[in-house]
């Protein structure tokens, strides 16, 4: 029996689930971070990719490749990472039978279907691209046109320098050393200017040897130059000093070569000799301008770009292939993380909504999800949370109206017994339990294990026609009889479900109409006490009369006649009498008035009543306690019938303990009569107890106690608890026997308060 009440406490109201944290590879911010930087690599490769000509090839082939190489082996660890990574956590979900998990793998191979084969084709022809034309760079005519470009440039450059050294030896050859040694410029200017009037153009400068100490270097000392204006200019004296002084440390002739704004400068030096030591040197410059300059200059470049070129073909080659591949590994990255996030964009929020309606199904009705974003599948998130808080709503009011209905049949009188379709007891309230005899145990039991006591037997032919399907429904009234007491019941079975369909269970309903055959049988009573009292009556008076006056008339008779006539008529009066008191009685439990109700004070009633019993118990050891509540509530009643009512229950007490002089008992006990009152705020209800620890009152008298003419003490009329049944009836209270700690009887009359 489950105990319901309207005053559970109310549903808390819906919380919104923890908002789960976002994954690293599943925040927007960080994505489009990510893309910036993969498009700033891009861009960084585009920049760098046309000015590799720039760079020094040991910087290309060392740093720039190196770092390339790095990159593209990290990216491929990566790749492989992911890949393996999500590959296997794909398989776990499909073992595992996860949702959606199918959807997810296949979506990551239709993303990497779509990019590696166009990826893959891009690596492939970049590379082609890349290897053909490196080698159409690099071909045998263009190797040949190179280095016959740089042939004539030198032969350039060495007829020149062939010529300003021929030039510087021949004047070497033509100075007087002594002149030289002695810097005499009246001598040498002239054959200086007559060889420059031969020539027509360069410059020629004049050192002489000199050696500042014994075993130190010899140094060259400028002495003097003739040559044209514009060399005079650009001559560069600090190259052409130092060529001279290497000549005259070395003895011998040597060539060099100036860059000049204008130009490029040709030197060469000759020493000049005097009995075999160097005395000076003459150095001769040419410049070399103009178109011819520029040719041979561009000539000398584009053979050392070549060179270059040449030596960073493979290289080259490797960082152009480098890069395509960094980018088709990037590209398939990008498209497996894409795959990935995309399915879990999709699958999460289906797959929330799915755990979501399970976790509705079972119960949790205060779910709410929190939407990731706002699009379609977020207002899909949000219908999803609309619907289980409607759900919520219509579960709280359904679940409201449960309990009320739940409560209602829990305080009815009326017995309810609901079965299942296989014939087990699902529920069983409050008055069911009370008038079968059951508990909480039955619940879950089959009916025909629960019903087989030999007390309830008669319901078993109820249980078969609807229990097993036999009939729709059955009314019955049945009697429940036991060692305790008797019950009547009026039964109604009735099987549930649909015309057509199996039945789906039965409910059985209980009415206790005990109550009602009572009033019945007393309503009986009356009517016979009535017809009692005015037959019986009208003979008693004459019979009474005839007696006395035989008794008069044999006053004169013989002493034996006469003693005999007075002890018949003397038994017939007594007995007359003893009629004329049972006439009297059935007369008022017969014409019994209503009760005139007012407010009084039972505390007040109870001690005035028991007063009268202080001088009736001083001969014996009964003692009559009271123990009446303070501030109980008035009591609506008729105070005469109140009276009747405990003198009654008092007096039926008293009797029970063996008469006003019983002493104490073989133990020592002592006979006592307790009076007590209390008041019930819960049910508004005042209670008057009057117990005794007699011998009490066996559990199968009690439910005959307050029916008309029937008594435990064998003697008097048994009105006296009838007349008290009805009393307290009439007052709309009830009365109840049960029994008293440790021993006796107790009657409870629960009277509402005013």
């Amino acid at each position: 029996m489950t105990e319901l009440s309207l005053l559970e406490p109310d549903t808390p109201p819906p919380a919104a689930a923890p908002r789960r944290r976002r994954p690293f590879t599943d925040n927007p911010r960080l994505i489009g971070l990510a893309v910036l930087i993969l498009l700033g690599i891009l861009l960084a490769l585009f920049f760098l990719a046309p000015r590799t000509d720039q760079l020094r090839p040991e910087y290309i082939s060392e740093a720039v490749l190196y770092a390339l190489s790095s990159v593209c082996l990290a990216l491929i660890v990566a790749l492989v990472f992911v890949l393996a990574r999500n590959l296997l956590k794909l398989w776990v979900e499909q073992k595992r039978a996860l949702p959606f998990a199918r959807f997810r793998a296949k979506l990551v191979a239709a993303m990497l279907a779509m990019t590696i084969v166009p990826a893959v084709l891009v690596l492939l022809i970049g590379s082609e691209i890349i290897t053909s034309s490196s080698k159409r760079w690099f071909s045998t005519p263009a190797e040949e046109l190179v280095h016959t470009a740089r042939d004539m440039a030198q032969i350039v450059y060495s007829d020149r320098a062939a010529i300003v050294t021929a030039r510087a030896e021949r004047l070497a050859l033509s100075l007087p050393p002594d002149a030289l040694g002695t810097a005499d410029l009246t001598v040498l200017q002239p054959r200086l200017a007559a060889d420059l009037a031969v020539t027509s153009s360069g410059l020629v400068e004049l050192y002489r040897v000199v050696t500042s100490a014994p075993g130190a270097p010899p140094a060259a000392v400028f002495v003097t130059s003739v040559g044209e204006s514009s060399m005079s200019q650009n001559r560069a004296p600090a190259s052409a000093d130092r060529l001279a002084t290497r000549v005259a440390v070395s003895g011998r002739a040597e060539q060099t070569q100036d860059q000049v704004q204008d130009g490029l400068l040709i030197r060469a030096a000759a020493p000049v000799r005097a009995s075999g030591v160097v005395v000076g040197v003459v150095v001769a410059t040419e410049a070399l301008t103009g178109k011819l300059s520029e040719d041979a200059r561009r000539m000398a470049d584009a053979f050392s770009q070549y060179q270059q070129l040449s030596v960073l073909r493979v290289p080259l080659q490797g960082f152009y292939l480098t890069s395509f591949l960094m980018v088709t590994l990037l590209i398939l990255i990008s498209a497996t993380w894409f795959g990935l996030f995309i399915a879990k964009r999709i699958t999460r929020p289906v797959q929330m909504l799915a755990e979501g309606a399970r976790a509705v199904g079972a119960g949790q009705l205060d779910l709410r999800i929190e939407p990731d974003s706002t699009d379609e599948l977020g207002s899909l998130v949000e219908s999803f949370n609309t619907m289980a808080a409607e759900l919520r709503t219509s579960h709280e009011r359904l679940d409201a109206r449960r309990r009320y209905i739940e409560t209602i049949l829990e305080r009815a009188a009326t017995g309810v017994v609901s079965l299942s379709a296989d014939g087990r007891v699902l529920t069983l309230n409050r008055a069911a339990a009370s008038l079968l005899g059951l508990d909480d145990t039955a619940i879950g039991k089959p009916a025909t294990e629960v019903f087989a006591r030999h007390d309830l037997a008669a319901l078993q032919p109820i249980l078969d026609t609807t229990v097993l399907g036999k009939s729709g429904s059955r009314v019955e009234e049945i009697t429940l009889a036991s060692d305790e007491r008797e019950v009547h019941l009026a039964v109604a079975a009735t099987m549930l479900g649909a015309e057509g369909r199996p039945p789906e269970g039965a409910v059985v309903v209980f009415d206790d109409v005990t109550p009602l055959i009572r009033a019945e049988r007393v309503a009986a009573w009356r009517d016979v006490a009535r017809r009692l009292a005015h037959e019986i009556k009208n003979p008693l008076t004459p019979i009474q009369l005839s007696a006395e006056r035989l008794q008069r008339n044999f006053a004169t008779a013989p002493p034996n006649a006469r003693a005999l006539v007075e002890e018949c008529t003397a038994a017939i009066i007594t007995e007359v009498e003893a009629l004329k008191g049972l006439v009297d009685e059935f007369a008022q439990f017969a014409r019994m008035r209503g009760p005139k109700l007012a407010a009084a004070d039972l505390n007040f009633l109870a001690s005035d009543t028991l007063r009268l019993y202080a001088g009736v118990l001083q001969q014996g050891a009964i003692k009559v306690a009271q123990d009446l509540a303070p501030g109980i509530p008035r009591v609506r009643m008729d105070v005469e019938q109140m009276r009747q009512v405990l003198i009654n229950l008092v007096d039926n007490a008293i009797d029970a303990l063996g008469g006003a002089s019983v002493g104490l008992g073989p133990d020592g006990r002592e006979p006592r009569v307790a009076v007590s009152t209390s008041f019930d705020p819960a049910t508004g209800m005042v209670r008057l107890t009057v117990a005794d620890n007699g011998p009490g009152v066996p559990a199968a008298d009690r439910d005959k106690l307050f029916l008309p003419y029937y008594s435990t003490k064998g003697r008097g009329s048994g009105l006296g608890l009838a007349i008290v049944g009805r009393i307290i009836t009439e007052h709309g209270g009830t009365v109840t026997v049960t029994d008293a700690q440790p021993r006796g009887a107790q009657f409870m009359i629960d009277l509402p308060a005013a």
